[in-house]
């Protein structure tokens, strides 16, 4: 049975990593905490649908750049439930979206969603401007 020296492993490894960063695949991500917390009128949502699939129940929601219809849950109201929106959103590559729900008072089941704030995914290299 042949054995795999370490340095041959290590090689072989670090090349498959250098390949993967090096790739053409641009990501978004996808949060439904607030950025801004001392805003009153907003609330965390949950990520329910994105394209009509499920995201990962932990971890980060990845998307890919263009047009996305995502499905929200936001909080539940004064009849203790929660109503289901869903938006569209035109993702950017390399670009983390934080979405919020907004009430026009903590009774309402009802809500808008927003994007709360938008920022850079670190380590992530957009495509350059055409």
């Amino acid at each position: 049975m042949n054995k795999l020296h370490f340095p041959t492993l290590s090689l072989v490894c670090a090349g498959l990593l250098a390949g993967c960063a090096t790739g053409p695949f641009q990501y978004s991500e996808l949060s439904g905490e607030r950025y801004f917390l001392t805003n009153l009128d907003t609330h965390s949502v949950s990520i329910s649908r994105i394209d009509g699939r499920s995201p990962p129940l932990l971890g980060r929601v990845l998307l890919e750049p263009g047009l996305r219809s995502i499905e929200v849950q936001g909080p539940p109201g004064g009849a203790g439930w929660a109503d289901l929106v869903t938006t569209d959103l035109q993702v950017e590559p390399c670009t983390k979206y934080y979405l919020v729900a907004v009430k026009r008072n903590r009774l309402a089941t009802s809500f808008e969603v927003r994007v709360d704030f938008e920022e850079p995914v670190p380590g992530c290299t957009p495509p350059p401007a055409a």
